[in-house]
């Protein structure tokens, strides 16, 4: 089996990307997988690290506004398309698959154009415009939430996959994570994440009523993003109190234990942050970044919230006061805490690569 696949800008997109290159040469050790991204873009870091081999196009975003950027990202596009052709034509793919991003538009296009099937995979409830564009086009589409089909309008084309994400989400035994990541005195521990790179709002916002309430009923566990680690400390270091009692981190980089131990987290809503959530059966407090393409993390949140297993705060709404009470009622009440978790288990799909690649055996064969 020879495969291209092509996704990339964020993590989002790479990383279930990879999960299905994994999945494809577990069950298939032959297979041949070629990757097509950007050379600006995360996936040319990212994707060789993984194994892969990968080719790159020259294409970029469209701003939603009329401005010389589109006028070039229309001359980079027909560039993009004539590089993808060719990469195509020379690699002689049985499968396509588009794991979002601009990149994969004119490669998945491209290939179905050239009569080769072709597979999208949408991370998020709400689609981005590239895969509503290529719906009309491609043989299937992979959808992570049964929300997001009311906005695809080829139904016969869709298959609810769910995310993949990495198999230590859900391999991790509670005694591992909690050697790791055990609160004080039995404490619940509540993990706040603003994403990789950290968030400013929710930083402020924890700060604010660790400040005002340093010791409570829950332990944090707050990791800051690298650039606000040194802006925090120092807003927190007047107060001793906050770091007997909780504690401050850069970053997490083993964050499946992080997120095994801990019995609620707060942070933004992407959509493969909401699969790892999932998977560990954990209640959350999602606050959506409020300049993600089409407030797509809006809708990540509220389907979650919709089913019992989230609640929401939007970011222009957030403030110490009100998290805190968040937490607070959530943690007091055992009955809240436990639905919260089971809503949370019942809205995983923890064999998501699997079903995608029945996808491509299903489409291969026709």
């Amino acid at each position: 089996m020879r495969v291209i696949i092509s996704g990339g800008g964020t993590g989002g997109h790479i990383y279930p990307a990879i999960a299905i290159a994994n999945k494809i040469k577990e069950e298939c050790p032959g297979a041949e997988i070629l990757f097509i991204g950007t050379a600006k873009g995360l996936e040319s870091e990212i994707v060789p690290k993984a194994g892969y081999e990968i080719k790159t196009i020259t294409v970029t975003y469209l701003s939603r506004k009329l401005s010389m950027h589109n006028i070039k990202s229309a001359g980079m596009l027909m560039k993009g398309l004539l590089q993808a052709r060719k990469i195509i034509k020379d690699f002689k793919p049985d499968i396509v698959i588009g794991t979002g991003g601009f990149v994969s538009g004119p490669v998945v296009f491209i290939a179905s154009k050239m009569k080769i099937k072709t597979i999208i995979h949408e991370q998020n409830v709400f689609p981005g415009i590239t895969n509503r564009i290529l719906e009309n086009y491609v043989d299937r589409v992979a959808i992570s939430f049964e929300e997001a089909k009311k906005y695809f309008k080829r139904k016969e084309k869709l298959r609810v996959t769910g995310n993949p994400i990495r198999q230590e989400f859900f391999n991790i035994t509670m005694e591992e994570a909690k050697s790791r990541y055990k609160a004080q005195g039995n404490k619940p521990l509540v993990l706040i994440v603003g994403g990789s790179g950290g968030s400013i709002s929710i930083n402020e916002a924890v700060v604010e009523f660790l400040t005002l309430s340093p010791k409570n009923n829950f332990e944090v566990l707050l990791a800051t993003g690298k650039r606000y680690y040194n802006q925090v400390m120092e807003q927190i270091s007047k107060n001793k109190d906050i770091l007997q009692y909780n504690r401050v981190v850069e970053y997490i980089d083993d964050m499946p234990y992080a997120l095994k131990a801990c019995d609620l987290i707060i942070c933004s809503a992407g959509a493969i942050t909401i699969t790892e959530i999932n998977a560990m059966g954990k209640p959350a407090i999602l606050i959506p970044k409020a300049y993600t393409a089409e407030n797509h993390q809006e809708y990540n949140a509220r389907a979650l919230e919709d089913r019992g297993a989230a609640i929401l705060i939007k970011e222009k709404d957030l403030n110490g006061k009100i998290l805190f009470k968040k937490i607070e009622e959530i943690i007091k009440d055992k009955s809240i805490l436990n639905n919260m978790q089971e809503n949370s288990l019942k809205s995983s799909k923890k064999n998501a690569t699997d079903l995608i690649y029945n996808i491509i055996l299903e489409i291969r064969n026709k």
